[in-house]
């Protein structure tokens, strides 16, 4: 599949087919138990957030060693993406994504018996193997399932539910902190396996997610890369990989080393970042299907980058928890429509390079980011750091304007 070079913006908000609801389908029901199976899987991931890096610290380390474990995970999901493709080809979606968080489950398990920090950070890296396996594979299986006219709808709810699963994950992280540092990691591995149980006891007996007639290759990066909205993703996942990255490595020692704040606290301020996010994102996937992708992401990256260089000024508490608010609402309008964005150029095949190579692109911000960031925040402060960030950010914004709409093509492949 060969996605066109360029096609004018207002192309895509002329014709009806954009606005018009009086044909959209309804969410499948796979798709709500891929929403149900998220949930669990970031209330597991939100739980342990915000003691991951006070725990790597705890072996006496800085830090830019402390944000590198969180580098690692990132850095195997990156190593291991060229091979998920194939195996997703060969195996299928739902295989892959059940032994994938397994993985991740067993890898967490082994985390909260390390002894020092190196150990931490081989058995935390190689949890993303099993990471990237059902990232990609749940990702391939909505870009196929999901009703391409309601595209964004079902991204905004999929990412809510992660996003919702962060909300309650570091409360409970944090609460779970005055039993000691490792808890959180047991209580993780328990939520991964329970959310492989969910996928395979819901979806083993359905048609829709089961491979139907031959297997295509899917698209091809060489293919993608002619589309100028496809080159714009990869940089948009870029920076959102480094934007995460930095989010759950600085934004919690940030409150605890420069506000001076608990662990428990850092915890609420990721909470809160989460709060944000969820309030918007399922407005703006749902909107992004009337009015186009382009507007949301524009306007979503240039609120993240102001919320996040206004951080880098506070020394106030208060206004830090209403910053990383703000910033949420920048994320949150960009996440899921940067989702369907990928779903409208890749729609059509199933774990093609091209959506490995995307994937890629976000981990490749993610091992980046936390190191980079990290080494600027131990010598110029947590303020040099955000403001790097915030100038990427806004940087990714602005290349959406020159970018064409993509949600005329996917109305149209309905």
């Amino acid at each position: 599949m060969s996605p066109p070079d360029s096609e004018p913006a207002d192309a895509a908000l002329t014709d009806n087919a954009i606005g018009d609801a009086e044909a959209r389908p309804g969410i499948p029901a796979e798709v709500w138990v891929l929403v149900a199976a998220a949930f669990v899987i970031a209330l597991g991931y939100g739980v342990v957030a915000p003691v991951l890096p006070e725990f790597a610290r705890s072996f006496d380390v800085s830090i830019a060693a402390a944000t590198v474990v969180v580098s690692a995970f990132a850095l195997m999901r990156l190593a291991f993406a060229p091979a998920t493709g194939p195996l997703v080809r060969k195996l299928g979606e739902r295989p892959i994504y059940m032994v994938g968080l397994l993985i991740v489950a067993a890898s967490t398990l082994a985390c909260a018996f390390a002894q020092n920090y190196w150990q931490l950070l081989v058995l935390r890296g190689l949890g993303g193997v099993g990471s990237v396996m059902f990232t990609v594979s749940a990702m391939g299986l909505l870009i196929r399932i999901a009703p391409p006219k309601i595209r964004g709808r079902v991204s905004g709810v999929y990412s809510s539910s992660f996003v919702l699963g962060n909300i309650t994950g570091p409360l409970i992280g944090g609460a779970l902190v005055g039993f000691g540092l490792r808890v959180p990691f047991v209580v993780y591995a328990v939520a991964l396996v329970v959310a492989t149980s969910v996928v395979w006891l819901a979806l083993r007996g359905s048609h829709l997610a089961a491979p139907a007639g031959p297997v295509t290759a899917g698209t091809d990066v060489r293919d993608a890369l002619r589309d100028n909205a496809y080159r714009a993703a990869l940089l948009t996942a870029v920076v959102f990989g480094w934007v995460y990255a930095m989010r759950i490595s600085l934004v919690p020692l940030f409150f605890a080393d420069h506000l001076g704040e608990s662990a428990a606290i850092a915890g609420f301020a990721l909470a809160t970042y989460a709060v944000g996010d969820v309030m918007v994102m399922i407005p703006a996937g749902r909107a992004s299907d009337r009015f186009g992708r382009r507007p949301f992401l524009i306007v979503g990256m240039l609120i993240l980058a102001g919320a996040t260089a206004a951080l880098a000024m506070t020394h106030s508490v208060v206004m830090a928890f209403i910053l990383t608010m703000v910033a949420g609402w920048g994320t949150g309008m960009v996440a899921p429509v940067i989702q369907a964005t990928v779903a409208d150029v890749l729609y059509g095949g199933r774990g093609g390079t091209a959506l490995s190579t995307y994937q890629m692109a976000q981990d490749s911000g993610t091992v980046v980011g936390p190191v980079i960031a990290g080494v600027i925040a131990d010598q110029l402060g947590f303020g040099g750091a955000f403001l790097v960030t915030a100038a990427l950010a806004a940087t990714a914004g602005l290349v959406w304007v020159i970018t064409r709409e993509t949600a005329r093509s996917s109305t149209h492949a309905a």
